[in-house]
């Protein structure tokens, strides 16, 4: 008993002495240096909150198709299996260092040789050729944690978890942004074979008014040659626009998690635009929204619980194991009690000695893992806020040139209208007919080029400034 009660002092004095000790160092976020504002002018506002989707996008058939890909997109599925499995990680990391207790149960017969010392005794003392072995014990195992261990494999686990849970985040707005992009796109798409087959109908009406007036002799072939080649542009771009209006349903159902099919969409590209309505707020508030940066930030504190763990194995680890049980050599006696009890008390120290240099390397691999993914955060930032300034230009830009391509839209219109009229009295070459109705269509299909350019900066804006894939 005073063996038992000076081992328990023994580790109960070492536990308080050495339990404030703690290899791993606190986090602390690197200096980023942000600006205080983006390259672009906006609106500052303190809202730091990320804007949920169905607040952004409002359009019905794109919402159907958003909520589609959020539930079928093999991406967030399988993203979903990986915090599945980092939340198991991390449920096993919080019972990380508690003790372990086995219970075990056995019985084993020997037969000793009669010519050694244990097979006379036997005969001697047993009476049998043979010695049974009866036992049962119940043994406990636990590392004392000195270093913090516990500490820093919950915090790394804990960190890993929140990372993916961010990635997770990151990866649905991400899809979110490429439904809508695609979306947008394929309407696009609808425009250019609209315009295409409204320019071959006035095509087609100046050819015919050409052919007339060939047939009686106020032109030569060369008008009526030219007239039937501007109609072959505008027709070429139709196989064109619906050969890629296919590959672009195709490609927005497997993102939506289906196969290729049809896609329901809206009749114009107007009715899709959403409302700019972003809280810019200021670069360091992107620190709270994107969740690319919060999880390139948790991957620094994963890493820096790991150094602290390769630093905590290049020192001394202590454990206890006591044991208790029954043992005998009779079955009728094996749980004869007191007299089966044995007992076993152990404090055991283990150092590393021939591997310290592996372990010290271990260390400052660890280090510089850690200094990777600080540079990495950092990076993540940059990249952040310029992600915004560009989403921010691309935006202002498509606004500034829709206004002007608008008016140059107008301009031509009558450009078409009075070369028509002109042409009819006479007062106009059949090139001025042509050349206004080419400027027309390759106007038309830049405006639809711009609204699209408009709408994807929108879209990567919202995605840019934290998106929100959660309600």
């Amino acid at each position: 008993m005073k063996i038992t009660k000076s081992y328990i002092l023994l580790i109960a004095g070492l536990a308080l002495t050495v339990s404030s000790c703690d290899v791993g160092k606190k986090y602390n976020r690197a200096a980023l240096n942000l600006p205080q504002q983006f390259r672009e002018p906006v609106t500052l506002t303190a809202d730091t909150v990320q804007l949920p989707w169905r607040t952004f996008f409002k359009e019905p058939q794109l919402v159907q198709l958003i909520e589609k890909a959020l539930v079928q997109n093999n991406d967030i599925n399988i993203a979903l299996k990986s915090m599945e499995q980092l939340d198991l990680a991390y449920r096993q990391a919080k019972q990380s260092l508690l003790p372990t207790v086995d219970l075990s149960a056995g019985a084993n017969r020997t037969w000793p040789s009669k010519n050694s010392l244990n097979g006379s005794l036997t005969e001697q003392f047993i009476g049998t050729p043979y010695m049974d072995d009866y036992s049962a014990m119940l043994r406990l195992s636990w590392e004392i944690d000195i270093w913090g261990k516990a500490k820093m494999q919950k915090t790394e686990a804990k960190a890993n978890y929140f990372a993916q849970k961010e990635n997770l985040s990151a990866l649905k707005t991400r899809i979110i942004t490429q439904v809508a992009q695609a979306y947008y796109n394929l309407m696009s798409l609808d425009e250019q074979l609209r315009i295409a087959q409204q320019n071959i109908a006035l095509s087609d009406s100046t050819l015919t008014m050409m052919r007339l007036q060939f047939n009686a002799g106020q032109i030569n072939s060369l008008a009526v040659e030219q007239a039937a080649a501007q109609q072959k542009t505008a027709e070429l771009l139709v196989p064109l626009a619906v050969q890629h209006i296919r590959i672009q349903e195709n490609a927005l159902s497997i993102l939506c998690g289906s196969y290729p099919d049809s896609i329901s969409r809206a009749a114009n590209m107007l009715d899709v635009t959403p409302e700019d309505h972003f809280a810019y707020g200021v670069p360091a508030a992107l620190l709270s929204r994107r969740p690319d940066v919060k999880a390139a930030e948790l991957a620094v504190i994963s890493a820096n619980a790991r150094t602290g763990l390769a630093n905590a194995a290049r020192y001394p680890s202590f454990s206890l194991s006591p044991q208790v049980g029954v043992n005998s050599y009779k079955f009728n006696t094996w749980f004869d009690l007191p007299g089966s009890i044995t007992k076993t008390l152990a404090v055991n120290l283990t150092q590393p000695l021939f591997n310290k240099r592996a372990l010290k390397t271990a260390y400052k691999t660890a280090l510089l893992e850690q200094e990777k993914a600080t540079i990495q955060f950092r990076q993540s930032v940059m990249t952040a806020v310029a992600e915004v300034s560009d989403a921010l230009a691309r935006s202002k830009g498509a606004t500034d040139r829709n206004v002007l391509v608008q008016q140059k839209s107008a301009s031509l219109n009558k450009a078409i209208s009075d070369a028509m009229k002109l042409y009819r009295a006479g007062m106009a070459t059949y090139l001025e007919v042509i050349t206004a109705q080419n400027n027309k269509l390759q106007n038309d299909l830049e405006a639809i080029s711009i609204r699209l350019e408009k709408l994807n900066a929108m879209t990567e804006l919202y995605r840019a400034l934290g998106g929100g894939s959660e309600e």
